[in-house]
C-alpha cells in the first residue's frame, strides 16, 4: 500500500519542484515583459540601476540583488536550550550568499534585451 502511494505521489512532489528547464522559461517570460519598455519607465518600475554604461545609442543598465547569512553549524535548526555554546565538533559557522545580475540592454530609449545571472533569480526582476 505504502509502495503505491510512494509511486502515485512521486510525479506530484516532481512536478511541484519544476524542472530547470521549465524554470528558465518562466525566467525569459517574465524578463520578456520589459522589451520594449521605456527607460524611465524601467527605471520607474525597478529605480536606480546599481550600474549603467553608456556607448553612442546603446545603454546597458545592471540591477544587482544580493543576500547572504550565516549559519550555524548546528545540527540542529534552532540551538535548544541546553547546546547554546556548545561547539558541535569544531563545525564553524558558514556563510551562505546568493546574488543575481539582471542586465538590460537599451538601444535609443527601449529596452531591446534582459539578461539574469546568478542563483538568486526567483520572482520578479
Amino acid at each position: 500500500m505504502r509502495v503505491t502511494a510512494l509511486l502515485l505521489a512521486a510525479p506530484l512532489l516532481l512536478a511541484a519542484c519544476g524542472s530547470p528547464v521549465q524554470l528558465a522559461a518562466e525566467r525569459q517570460a517574465r524578463l520578456a515583459g520589459y522589451v520594449g519598455m521605456s527607460e524611465a519607465a524601467l527605471v520607474y518600475t525597478l529605480g536606480p540601476p546599481a550600474d549603467q554604461t553608456v556607448s553612442g545609442d546603446h545603454v546597458r543598465l545592471v540591477y544587482v540583488k544580493d543576500y547572504s547569512e550565516w549559519v550555524s553549524g548546528s545540527p540542529f535548526d534552532q540551538d535548544p536550550p541546553e547546546l547554546v555554546g556548545l561547539d558541535y565538533h569544531s563545525v564553524p559557522p558558514r556563510l551562505l550568499a546568493w546574488s543575481c545580475e539582471t542586465t538590460f540592454d537599451l538601444i535609443g530609449d527601449r529596452v531591446t534585451a534582459a539578461h539574469q545571472r546568478g542563483n538568486y533569480c526567483g520572482g520578479a526582476a
